[in-house]
């Protein structure tokens, strides 16, 4: 038996046995904890859902192409493949969204063409930033994002540059 599969029972036992010695109604604990989630869920539905409405929207109006041609060669100025901007735009917004982006450029690219490389470097190293911000801010009830925001978007254009610089130099 691996050391890596006994975590999660030990895990859940360790919990346990907090309970019991502490004396606390784990079932009732339990229960309260599901309750409050399933309220912070519902009360996040809606500001998900205007999220994938508009991540639909962009997509399907032809929005997404138009603003990729736009800019492609600026970035592939920068040694950036016009192949994966779609993909560096969609993914701060929608992981679905990117995924698919993603299927696109590694069936038409290939896996191992450079933009395949880069899409799945892009992929594994940014996140779905407006989603993230959307999901933790409104959970906490917080309204002003202060830097958090513009930090996170500095962040994935950095990686979405530095995707392609990575790429060449360790992968040719």
């Amino acid at each position: 038996m691996n050391f890596s599969s006994l975590i999660l029972p030990v895990l859940i036992l360790g919990v346990f046995m907090h309970g019991v010695f502490k004396k606390v109604d784990i079932l009732d604990a339990f229960a309260e904890g599901a309750r409050e989630n399933l309220v912070t869920s519902a009360q996040l539905l809606p500001t998900l859902a205007l999220l994938m409405l508009a991540v639909g929207m962009f997509r399907a109006s032809g929005a997404l192409g138009a603003f990729t041609s736009l800019i492609a060669p600026l970035f592939e100025f920068l040694g950036f493949p016009p192949e994966c901007l779609p993909l560096a735009l969609l993914r701060p917004v929608s992981g679905s969204g990117a995924l698919s982006v993603l299927e696109n450029i590694l069936s038409e690219q290939g896996p191992d063409s450079f933009a395949g490389k880069v899409a799945s470097v892009l992929m594994g190293s940014t996140e779905t930033t407006f989603y993230t911000v959307a999901v933790y801010f409104g959970a906490t009830k917080i309204k002003k994002t202060r830097h958090a925001l513009a930090s996170a978007l500095a962040g994935d254009m950095t990686a979405f540059l530095l995707s392609a610089a990575a790429v060449r130099l360790f992968l040719g």
